[in-house]
């Protein structure tokens, strides 16, 4: 969504995540499987931008199977996992219960296209891999970023623009990838942009060691 040790995404990250009926089904027919599509590792990328943070509220948006989740809730955060995919919430759940941290997980059922967060409540904001084109993406990065609590962060990895030509795996969909610029173009300036930059991802893969382009966005509320 990796080295099992590192906590490195070295495996393929998802493939995209188009909230409507047909993806909804295509995404829990796919983790309709026993085992888990992506790892149950944290992203790289989250585990080390949120190190330094205090625990508090987060809200997971894309939150899938609940991987970075259940990692937060570990670092003892108290999370709200939304996704659309109910079979992954579901999953979610076993992962949170298999680590001991249920009650510091909530997982919610909701299409992102429509979700209103609570305004100024959450310390931590994440989303990962949440690939949608810009008219879809843009307001719900708005309500993302009023989300984020005053002192929070809001925290963006996802497949970058230049994937597609220079990186490994991804969708392959142009309208379904962005960059770090067009992210803090859509903020509009809601939020205090502390990191925004393309980032090298490792990938491995039957052929070796890969890298895929990944677009990284760090921001918070003062």
């Amino acid at each position: 969504m990796t080295d099992k040790h590192h906590n490195a995404d070295t495996t393929s990250a998802p493939e995209g995540y188009t909230v409507n009926n047909r993806g909804q089904a295509f995404w829990n027919e796919r983790y309709a499987r026993k085992d888990f599509v992506w790892t149950v590792t944290p992203n790289r990328f989250l585990a080390a931008e949120v190190a330094d943070l205090a625990p508090g509220r987060a809200l997971d948006l894309a939150a899938g199977e609940g991987r970075n989740s259940v990692w937060l809730a570990e670092k003892g955060w108290t999370v709200r996992a939304v996704d659309f995919a109910d079979v992954a919430l579901d999953k979610a759940r076993q992962l949170a219960e298999s680590r001991q941290v249920s009650a510091r997980v909530t997982p919610l059922v909701a299409d992102l296209l429509t979700y209103a967060p609570e305004a100024r409540t959450y310390d931590l904001v994440v989303m990962c891999y949440l690939q949608l084109p810009q008219d879809e993406m843009g307001p719900i990065l708005a309500r993302a970023a009023e989300a984020v609590a005053p002192g929070g962060t809001l925290f963006l990895v996802a497949h970058d623009s230049e994937n597609l030509e220079h990186g490994h795996g991804g969708p392959q969909r142009p309208e379904a990838l962005y960059t770090a610029e067009q992210v803090v173009a859509a903020l509009d300036g809601a939020l205090e942009i502390e990191k925004a930059e393309r980032v090298e991802r490792p990938v491995e893969t039957d052929d070796g060691v890969k890298v895929a382009l990944d677009c990284l966005v760090r921001a918070r509320r003062p």
